[in-house]
């Protein structure tokens, strides 16, 4: 395979040129510098399989969207979820219980000593957080995967009787809460006629929050996953829902899944494990475990900007592709956003731990703002399908990322990140023949191919 055997079509956004993931034709004069810079791709030489990309379906993502018109909520769901006409994601995160952004703290057993949960109800989910599920699911179709997790098992079942500042689990409630997790799975299946893909154990499960959070230490996690929620989910109708261990941060992902992974029995149980952004760009954490471990997997699950929203601020959309590209080059399988919507405060969130989004709404005037990062998102999403291989991709340019990827169909998306004030010419190799490009400044690319 050789690039001038290949069509190439170009997609960019660019902060100064007001191009948003635009159809661009392609440079067909000479390079002006004097020294060109190959990009080298080698699809022969190939590495992890990617399961898609998404976003977290959280009640404050739900409320924000029900703030506007049906058809404009459509709209923003479609502008995501859609295949074709959308950022194709296929991948939907949400919460177990409530999060810090839901609308205020809720559980969906919360009877005191209910460990036959005869009390479980799906009830605290309806109003919001269902709608947008199947709203989602309407948009994406057939593809589209859910994962849940939970930020904190009801007040009753923790040492500090809430479900908000850490505490832990209970040990005599340990058995209950796996369960729990298995009726939240049949509930979904039988009421609502949703499958969870994969679910993880415990949202952040090293940190005191102020708002719902629950301790396990890395042993703590492993022996749960090994004794109660291992086996409790194998033995139910819901054994092929995938356990991801983890779902915390970059810097202490290794002493956490390496935990569980390097214990035969536990490891049995788990695909893999999942990763949050905060703290650490210490992406070869990622190598190094999957090293370690080459059977299994890592997700990246959750990252977004802290501090409330800031309304057409470029840095966003930089932070997404330095760490889309980071993860990706070191054995990442997938990547979910946090909210896919919030308020144009960077809410509602109950204990007022306001965050950024891609789309922001604003409740008074109904308008809705697409943010550099939902494009720069879409740079990956729209063009890596479920079932790509990245592929051997070699660059020399420093201060320019790059990530490349075989589809399934045989097509190759490259995408190329230029974070700097200037412009970077460049030749894209693929064998013995070559395409000559150029990024813009503070710009991201993608480059795609013809099916082979």
């Amino acid at each position: 395979m050789t690039a001038s055997a290949l069509t190439w079509a170009l997609h960019e956004t660019a902060r100064d040129n007001g191009r948003r993931l635009a159809p661009v034709s392609l440079p067909t004069g000479p390079h002006t510098g004097t020294l060109t810079p190959v990009i080298a791709l080698d699809p022969g030489r190939t590495f992890q399989e990617i399961v898609g990309f998404g976003g977290a379906l959280t009640e404050s993502s739900a409320w924000a969207l029900a703030q506007l018109p049906p058809a404009r909520r459509a709209d923003v769901v479609r502008a995501y979820f859609h295949p074709t006409e959308g950022l194709a994601y296929n991948l939907a995160r949400t919460h177990i219980n409530s999060c810090d952004f839901s609308v205020n703290s809720w559980a969906l057993a919360d009877t005191p000593g209910d460990h036959s949960l005869a009390s479980f109800t799906l009830e605290p989910m309806r109003r919001w957080v269902m709608p947008l599920l199947h709203e989602a699911r309407a948009a994406g179709g057939a593809d589209l995967r859910f994962l849940a997790s939970p930020w904190s098992p009801p007040a009753w079942m923790k040492t500090n009787a809430s479900m908000l500042k850490g505490g832990q689990l209970r040990e005599d409630c340990r058995d209950t809460w796996a369960r729990y997790y298995v009726r939240f799975l049949k509930a979904m299946r039988a009421e609502e006629g949703i499958d969870f893909w994969a679910l993880t154990v415990q949202n952040e499960p090293a940190a005191t929050q102020p708002w719902e959070s629950c301790i396990y230490s890395p042993e703590e996690e492993r022996d749960f996953i090994r004794d109660h929620l291992g086996p409790v989910l194998t033995a139910s109708a819901h054994h092929d829902t995938k356990i991801l261990s983890f779902d915390h941060n970059r810097d202490i992902l290794e002493a956490y899944a390496g935990a569980v992974f390097s214990d035969p029995a536990a490891s049995h149980f788990v695909w893999g494990a999942a990763l949050h952004w905060y703290v650490s760009e210490d992406f070869a954490a990622t190598s190094r475990l999957l090293k370690k471990f080459p059977d299994k997997h890592v997700l990246f699950s959750e990252g977004c900007w802290e501090g409330g929203a800031k309304p057409g601020q470029w840095d966003r959309g930089a932070r997404y592709a330095r760490n889309i590209i980071g993860d990706l080059n070191h054995g990442v399988c997938g990547w979910i956003d946090w909210n896919i919507v919030l308020d144009i405060k960077g809410g509602p969130n109950h204990v007022g731990n306001l965050c950024d989004a891609p789309v922001l709404v604003d409740p008074a005037t109904q308008e809705v703002l697409f943010q550099s990062s939902f494009y720069y998102i879409g740079h990956f999403s729209k063009f890596i399908r479920s079932g790509a291989r990245r592929i051997a991709c070699e660059n020399p340019v420093d201060g320019m990322q790059t990530t490349a990827f075989r589809n399934p169909d045989g097509s190759l998306a490259v995408v190329v990140h230029n974070p700097g004030p200037d412009a970077f010419e460049f030749t894209l190799a693929c064998g013995p023949a070559s395409l000559p490009c150029r990024i813009p400044a503070f710009a991201i690319q993608t480059y795609t191919s013809s099916a082979s």
